[in-house]
């Protein structure tokens, strides 16, 4: 098992976790059950394939309500845009601009474990990006060991509200999240394994 994730997560990644969590035990969660119900009341549970997928279903709700509640037991809400207008130093949930030596720009936010999902230039504080641009300031070099190289860049602006020239990315939804755990085996990557503690 490796390092335990970092605690932290934005106000718009804990409020996604709660409406999840919310949708599953409330709409969900009752929907299944009385399809349970509807299929036990049809006589042989043994070769009920409704049955025996309805429970299936119904244990797959539960492990991920129960990760969800424990999950967000555990976070730390941060609210980023409370910090000081013209800080320049790279904390949780800031938005980070960089240049390489070819002019190159990479625009980056500094966010949990739990919602690097959330927008496409959204990056873990834990993985080697987050790791290497936190408590880095404006101006500062950097060097950013990546697996197809390493990326030598120079921080150019730091800011806690997100650049005017980054468009805002389609908000994951509860719908889409529980529409995949209802349909595939797969994990949303922000979520252990079913069945398996972090």
């Amino acid at each position: 098992m490796g390092p335990k994730p970092s605690p932290y997560i934005t106000r718009e990644g804990y409020e996604r976790f709660a409406r999840e969590l919310d949708h599953l035990w409330n709409v969900e969660r009752p929907k299944v059950v009385q399809g349970v119900a509807d299929a036990a009341a049809e006589g042989d549970r043994s070769e009920n394939a409704e049955y025996i997928y309805g429970k299936k279903k119904l244990r797959e709700i539960d492990r991920r309500v129960q990760f969800l509640t424990k999950r967000l037991d555990e976070l730390k809400r941060v609210e980023p845009e409370d910090r000081k207008a013209g800080e320049t130093k790279i904390f949780f949930g800031a938005w980070v601009r960089t240049e390489d030596e070819d002019g190159e720009e990479r625009i980056w936010r500094i966010v949990g474990p739990d919602e690097h999902d959330m927008h496409p230039l959204y990056v873990s504080m834990d993985s080697p990006i987050g790791k290497t641009l936190l408590g880095k300031k404006l101006d500062d070099e950097v060097t950013i060991r990546r697996p197809k190289g390493d990326l030598e860049v120079t921080i150019v602006e730091v800011s806690y509200r997100r650049f005017d020239d980054v468009p805002e990315a389609e908000p994951v939804t509860t719908r889409g999240a529980v529409a995949k755990l209802m349909n595939s085996r797969a994990t949303p990557p922000c979520a252990p394994p079913f069945g398996t503690a972090q």
